[in-house]
């Protein structure tokens, strides 16, 4: 039977009523320490979070992934004829190794969680799963796929064309990574690469036999220097040496070295580009060879007109609960980039307000949790019916 969503009436009313629970939930899921390195900790939250998503009938599995936990996917039986399903996209892994918690607990003072991983991205899982809790209190069964992976952290290869295969087969695909401070979603992203230029001379002694020798160091330095020019902040490319390591002792001349390069870009096409430039360096020695290793790893999320549909959908939703919403560009990379560029109708950072990813800071404000899953409930339920099949 088709649902027709023609109010959102109530619907922040009964999130706020359930604040309490979705900060038990969040605090209790902090507490299972998820380091993207640790598949069995990875596993432990995925069947934690499983339990909620077949709480609001939908079938869930533990999808293995080779080198770490397994994909937490939970969908709802789609009957013939009805709408393609909203992908509701997030991360099970995080950046703290286990024992952080230890030195560093979760607490809750003045209306703010904090704890290693609850911005980036825990909030965010609690966001979905009491989004679809929402749904299911007004009785609307809406088609969705939950996919929670279990290395966006460090490496989403291993099961990239699984995640590309579900994103193609949905209406949209929502990501619940977090919100900017201050509640923006995010409607662009910066893509990222990786890169490593190693370089090969010949070592002799500094003192002895000083011309002998073919400087590594001293030729990846002025690599270096060049690599750093193909950064325009107004193009919004950036390519930054982050390491460098080389030599064993200072009266040797180095035979080896190497550094670490991070380049972000807007455009898929300035992506190709610092590639290319790359992979074209020549050294300045001759004796001095120089080899890369590395690639692109994230697409751009671009505000394509599918993106900006999503998002003023979203708008719509919020102005209709009585909420505010904005967007903004992020320099950081999520796996919603690869929806995005596979042209699906996308949007990012639906998760909780707060701050300090990837730091001793990071916190979540707890009176986002209610509104951002009204926001996510609302928008989820307006997608899947404008995207159903006229009669």
């Amino acid at each position: 039977m088709k649902t027709s969503v023609t109010t959102l009436d109530g619907l922040l009313t009964w999130t706020r009523a359930h604040a309490e629970e979705m900060t038990a939930l969040l605090k209790e899921v902090c507490e299972i320490e998820s380091p993207s390195t640790d598949p069995p900790a990875v596993a432990a939250l995925a069947a934690r979070l499983a339990a909620e998503a077949g709480a609001v009938g939908l079938v869930p599995e533990l999808v293995p992934v080779h080198g770490g936990g397994p994909i937490l996917r939970a969908r709802r039986p789609v009957e013939a004829g009805s709408a393609n399903p909203v992908m509701l996209l997030g991360h099970l892994d995080t950046v703290w190794p286990v024992g952080t918690l230890a030195a560093r607990p979760v607490r809750i003072e003045n209306g703010v969680l904090r704890g290693p991983g609850c911005y980036d991205m825990k909030a965010g899982l609690v966001v979905a799963l009491f989004a679809l809790r929402a749904l299911h209190a007004r009785g609307l069964q809406i088609p969705v796929t939950v996919f929670f992976t279990p290395l966006e952290e460090v490496d989403c290869e291993p099961y990239r064309v699984l995640m590309e295969a579900e994103m193609n087969a949905s209406c949209a695909v929502l990501d619940f990574e977090p919100a900017w401070p201050g509640g923006a979603v995010k409607t662009s992203r910066k893509g990222s690469g990786s890169f490593t230029l190693h370089a090969h001379g010949r070592a002799s002694h500094a003192g002895a036999d000083l011309s002998r020798g073919a400087n590594a160091i001293v030729e990846l330095a002025r690599q270096c220097l060049d690599i750093s020019k193909l950064t325009d902040p107004q193009r919004g490319v950036s390519a930054n040496v982050g390491v460098i390591r080389g030599g064993l002792r200072s009266n040797v001349v180095p035979d080896l070295a190497e550094a670490e390069i991070d380049v972000r870009f807007l455009t898929i096409e300035d992506g190709h580009w610092i590639e290319r430039a790359l992979r074209a360096v020549r050294p300045y020695d001759a004796q001095v060879k120089l080899t890369l290793s590395g690639g692109l790893h994230y697409p751009p999320l671009e505000r394509s007109p599918a993106v900006a549909r999503v998002y003023a959908e979203a708008v719509a939703v919020a102005s209709e609960l009585g909420l505010p919403l904005s967007e903004v560009a992020s320099g950081g990379a999520s796996e919603a980039s690869f929806a995005g560029a596979l042209g699906r109708p996308t949007l990012d950072g639906l998760g909780g307000d707060g701050d300090g990813a990837h730091a001793e800071d990071e916190h979540v404000i707890l009176s986002s949790l209610p509104e951002r899953a009204a926001l996510a409930a609302g928008l989820m339920a307006r997608l899947v019916e404008s995207s159903r099949p006229s009669a």
